[in-house]
């Protein structure tokens, strides 16, 4: 029975270190010991600054997002967005949530709200990688939350829904497409 409790014992340790559950403290496993899990960290919580970065590493290290990354904090959807995608964002700048009125946001990112902040976050998400030169005057573009975008193009200038498109930046799961405006959804 002792070598069956080691036996498991080692077999937690083995399964906690390929889920990468430990700590970097190199401890010597107690068998008769609780083993305590850590809090889970999603896809926006792993450390790599080798690669590309995702949509919400490119979007955390904008000065001209934080209102867009405190939005998807409140709605928890940071770890949706740092997920392998592909997604097309539509990115609206602080200065496009200032023009929002006086309020808004501080409302929306209260936890009641947070179903109305999802709502208006994933119609500023396409499922698919769509870029500039990909998009026509009158197309109609599907959104995460199930309504439709309209796309704009007049003189070299690509508007959604009357947001202009400011500037575009690849990232390792889709575009991001960085706006001038907060593209709000039809009310349900």
């Amino acid at each position: 029975m002792k070598k069956l409790t080691s036996l498991f014992a080692s077999m937690v340790v083995c399964l906690s270190l390929l889920l990468g559950a430990c700590s970097e403290e190199k401890a010597t496993p107690d068998p008769q010991a609780e083993v305590s899990q850590p809090a889970p960290v999603g896809q926006s919580g792993v450390s790599d600054d080798v690669s590309q970065k995702d949509i919400v590493k490119v979007a955390v290290g904008s000065k001209d997002h934080t209102t867009l990354v405190a939005a998807l904090k409140a709605a928890d959807y940071v770890d949706v967005l740092a997920n392998a995608g592909p997604f097309t964002v539509f990115a609206p700048t602080n200065a496009a949530f200032a023009k929002l009125p006086a309020g808004t946001v501080e409302d929306l990112v209260k936890p009641e709200k947070k179903e109305t902040l999802r709502n208006i976050l994933e119609y500023h998400v396409s499922v698919g990688v769509y870029k500039t030169e990909q998009f026509t005057d009158g197309q109609m573009l599907d959104q995460a939350n199930s309504e439709k975008v309209k796309i704009g193009v007049k003189d070299g200038k690509i508007t959604v829904n009357g947001a202009t498109i400011i500037a575009s930046v690849p990232a390792a799961n889709g575009i991001i497409h960085v706006i001038d405006g907060v593209l709000l959804p039809q009310t349900k």
